[in-house]
């Protein structure tokens, strides 16, 4: 943290630290995903009420990330790094439970897109600012607290929102909303940010669950998803049916106006998907550590080494490329900072959400059979990997919005240029990698290399990051493992030259 600005000795999210990794902590992790929620259509009197349960461990741990602000504080911070305090903070608590990150995401988010119109953050920004939980269906003006949702995908369309058919028809206080929603996680939220066909074509609109009345607002919650992971989260299909919405911006700009949000959702994906690598590969390193096997501890036995370094390397080059992204948040004002951004999100959610499906399986191969079992935890977190790189555009979205962006802000790759000059002449793999970069960019890159190039331009982001800021043992045990030879299974470069004991000390779990 301190290298981006942020305070080594914060106490406060030391604290989060410790507690995240404690029992307690854990054992609301378990229990908010082995009592999932549960959909309330009607009350006692066939009311329509569309509210949904859930486990009081849920509320524990929002509460934990609420009042550590999580959710939104770096947004009405001072401090020069409050997104890199954030960012740190999310990838911790993360690791003890990654389901209620969805809606301390989508919360945190929310903020820059609000911002498009004064007048709309200024009434929403305050509650959804505030560091107190307050869960339930009431007044917003009333609540010590709000949480942002947001819901932009239709059946029809999925990432293709400029097809949305749900529509937006003008009344004298704001909008009717009338369509359906395909995905909306968290339904209990406070507020909404949706997308809608208005007179003026995609608009973003502002849909509150109360109005300021008090009374409901129409929002049907027609089933909970049974979802492979992320099963403490309620995720949901929604019908509005004359629904009040706020609108967001000028009629027609609504994908312009949900680009921040994007944007935000997508460092958290990096973030969420690093902190699930991390517990993974904390689980494996524990293990081998306790385990004895044909006459040695695991953790003594050369294959098992390499395999577990190779884990080490990997999220140790996710921690610091999350961290990285986060300082451009923090420093957005610079145009430089601005520009890399613009690349480096697109191109870091596409390899880190896809690296943590298969590290995972690993960590969970290096227990044996009890990583199979569901009280070890790894199942939980083989079931939750794959969301991050699903969510806020696939693999294949994120690779081409990366060529998008440079073709849109060539400016954008001079950053990144600029970013990777500290590590130039560091290794001949190094060089030889960007010279293939740029041969590519330089004649023309097509959208059949975009996941080649999105690859290439991580590992060269992150190994500059690591021959900047990390211990040369593990910068260039990552040179070797991911450039000169990048076999694609953990494992399988020797490591045999490298310094193996020193990089398995530095990711031992206390």
């Amino acid at each position: 943290m301190a290298v981006f600005g942020g305070d080594p000795d914060d106490q406060n999210l030391l604290g989060l630290g410790a507690f995240a990794g404690s029992a307690t902590a854990n054992d609301w992790g378990r229990l908010a995903n082995e009592y999932t929620p549960v959909l309330r259509t009607f009350n006692r009197y066939g009311q329509r009420v569309d509210e949904v349960e859930y486990h009081p461990t849920w509320h524990e741990l929002m509460n934990l990330s609420v009042s550590h602000g999580l959710h939104a504080a770096p947004w009405v911070s001072d401090d020069k790094a409050a997104h890199v305090r954030r960012a740190a903070g999310f990838l911790t608590v993360s690791q003890a439970e990654a389901g209620h990150g969805c809606p301390i995401s989508m919360t945190y988010a929310a903020i820059p897109a609000l911002r498009v119109d004064p007048d709309v953050a200024a009434q929403w920004e305050p509650g959804l600012t505030s560091t107190e939980y307050d869960f339930g269906l009431r007044n917003p003006a009333e609540k010590r607290g709000l949480i942002a949702g947001m819901s932009m995908t239709e059946k029809q369309g999925g990432s293709d929102v400029r097809t949305n058919t749900t529509v937006a028809e003008p009344v004298v206080d704001g909008y009717l909303l009338t369509g359906h929603k395909w995905f909306c996680s968290a339904p209990m939220s406070d507020l909404f940010l949706v997308l809608a066909q208005a007179p003026g074509g995609l608009t973003c609109f502002v849909v509150p669950r109360v109005l300021p009345d008090g009374s409901r607002n129409v929002f049907e919650i027609q089933r909970l998803k049974e979802k492979l992971g992320n099963r403490s989260n309620a995720s949901s299909e929604i019908e509005f049916d004359g629904t009040w919405a706020q609108r967001l911006g000028d009629e027609g700009r609504g994908v312009r106006t949900i680009v921040e949000m994007i944007s935000a959702t997508r460092l958290d994906c990096v973030l969420g998907s690093t902190g699930l690598m991390r517990r993974a590969v904390s689980e494996a390193i524990w293990h081998a550590w306790h385990r004895e096997a044909f006459g040695a501890r695991l953790i003594d036995q050369p294959l098992m080494r390499q395999v577990l370094a190779d884990l080490a390397l990997e999220v140790e080059a996710a921690q610091w490329l999350g961290l990285r992204l986060a300082h451009a948040v923090d420093a957005s004002d610079s145009a430089e900072q601005a520009a890399l951004r613009r690349i480096a999100l697109p191109m870091s959610k596409y390899y880190v959400c896809k690296r943590a499906p298969g590290l995972t399986f690993e960590a969970m191969e290096c227990l044996g059979g009890p990583g199979y079992v569901e009280e070890t935890g790894l199942p939980r977190l083989y079931r939750e990997a794959p969301v991050n790189s699903i969510w806020e555009g696939s693999g294949n979205v994120n690779a081409l919005d990366l060529l998008r962006a440079m073709a849109r802000s060539p400016e954008s790759l001079d950053a990144y240029l600029q970013a990777l000059a500290p590590a130039a002449g560091c290794d001949p793999a190094f060089d030889e990698q960007l010279s293939d970069v740029l041969n590519a960019l330089a004649a023309g890159a097509t959208e059949g290399r975009a996941r080649w190039l999105a690859e290439r331009m991580v590992l060269l982001l992150q190994t500059a990051l690591l021959v900047q800021h990390a211990p040369a043992f593990v910068s260039d045990a990552f040179i070797t493992a991911r450039l000169r030879q990048n076999e694609g299974t953990y494992g399988v470069v020797d490591l045999a030259a490298q310094d193996v004991e020193a990089i398995l000390e530095r990711a031992r779990p206390a």
